[in-house]
């Protein structure tokens, strides 16, 4: 599958006497980078056909005549973000080595080991294997006998994926988990509007019904009381979601999970932002959560980009928070807080949102960490200033979101919580 290297240590067609840069590409080399850019790509690093275009004509021009040399010459190449350098260096170790060794690598995966010390690792490793076996063809192998086990004190594998965070999901768990998110059960916080319609419950008795009623009737002594009850509704939700280079994964997540809201109930006004505020509310309209998605993309420019913050509220407490937040409105504000400039704006800014909406919930990925604490001069600005403080960084804390907005409100959710340990 990878392209080997022959006995000196170097890669064929590179660094002997008479090896032209053109004999270098004679054992399909420039084929076996394109298959590992393939790979990279698909394991979620952003690699194009123009970075692989790019990446073959920097090794036909250095000349390599070593492992390590080439390594870096891909690496110079294909790897543009800080959070893909592990994720490189692992495809390369598992890509760029012989051929045998991918039968063993296999047999080693199928029975269960212990877990390694370095998590973060291993799970980098997985995404890899998962990206580079995707279109390979398994051996056949000869039937085995069927062995029993008894599993019903282990944990499955739904449940594993219901505490695994977002960032070290392979890409068929994250295909799987985004299945999880489309069924899910969705919020049913219904409020009462000043709006009446006719209701046998209801405890306001509705005159003109009630004597149409009884004219029809031939007008006898009995009149049937007809009444009326309060409308119940949802009230709007407004969704807010930080797409800066750190929150890229979190946030494609929870926009699936807005796309699921959107087609649950109505009033459901998405905006995205990471320099610049955009709104998505009718691009998420879409059937296919998919191409719900692709739309986003088209039509946001500062995708995993930087981040402002204040400058973004200003943005929206200015243009669209009249438009949007009446009625009772419920506001997400998905971020990490990680602001650096401007404190004193952002804290105008959030409470401005916050007197102008009924309840504002923070979602901070951050939180994931047992160790957390609000000493972020943009975290410790937001803070006072929300009603409800989540973490939003794998399913278990999407179904507890859930069971908030229906009004199942948690302590650990207390924003006051974190104000007292800042306090202390």
């Amino acid at each position: 599958m990878g392209a080997g290297v022959n006995g000196s240590g170097q890669y064929p067609g590179f660094g002997g006497d008479d090896a032209s840069p053109r004999e270098a590409f004679e054992g399909r080399l420039a084929d076996n980078i394109m298959h590992f850019a393939r790979a990279l790509r698909a394991a979620g690093m952003r690699v194009g056909p123009g970075m692989v275009v790019d990446a073959i004509t920097a090794v036909e021009t250095a000349g390599i005549g070593n492992k390590e040399d080439f390594y870096w010459v891909l690496h110079a190449v294909l790897v543009n973000r800080h959070e893909d350098r592990e994720l490189f260096d692992q495809a390369f170790k598992l890509y760029w080595r012989k051929r045998a060794l991918i039968e063993q690598m296999m047999s080693q995966l199928l029975p269960p080991a212990p877990p390694a010390p370095n998590k973060e690792q291993e799970e980098v490793r997985s995404r890899v294997a998962d990206a580079l076996m995707k279109n390979q063809q398994p051996p056949p192998q000869k039937p085995k006998p069927k062995i029993e086990i008894d599993a019903r004190f282990t944990l499955s594998d739904q449940e594993v994926l219901q505490g695994k965070d977002f960032e070290q999901m392979s890409a068929a768990e994250i295909a799987e988990a985004r299945r999880l998110i489309a069924g899910m059960m969705l919020p049913f916080d219904k409020v009462k509007t000043r709006r009446l319609a006719p209701s046998s419950r209801g405890r306001i008795i509705d005159l003109r019904r009630s004597l149409r009623a009884s004219i029809r009737s031939g007008g006898g002594g009995v009149i049937d009381l007809k009444r009326l009850a309060p409308v119940e509704r949802h009230p709007p939700l407004v969704a807010i979601c930080d797409i800066s280079g750190s929150m890229t994964q979190y946030s494609r997540m929870f926009l699936h999970f807005l796309h699921a809201l959107t087609e649950a109930r109505g009033r459901v006004h998405s905006f995205v932002f990471g320099t610049r505020l955009t709104n998505i509310t009718r691009q998420l309209k879409a059937r296919d959560p998919d191409e719900a998605l692709e739309r986003c993309s088209e039509t946001v420019a500062d995708w995993a980009g930087g981040t402002r913050i204040a400058t973004c509220l200003k943005d929206f407490n200015r243009n669209w928070s009249r438009r949007v937040l009446a009625q009772g409105a419920v506001v997400l504000l998905v971020t990490d807080g990680l602001e650096r400039d401007g404190q004193a704006e952002l804290d105008f800014e959030m409470d401005r949102l916050h007197r102008s909406c009924r309840r504002l919930v923070w979602l901070n990925p951050l939180l994931r960490y047992d160790g957390f604490e609000a000493k972020a001069a943009g975290i410790r600005a937001m803070l006072p200033n929300v009603d409800e403080f989540r973490t939003i960084h794998n399913l278990n804390a999407m179904t507890d979101l859930v069971h908030a907005l229906d009004g199942k409100r948690s302590r650990d959710a207390n924003p006051a919580r974190w104000l007292s340990a800042e306090a202390a």
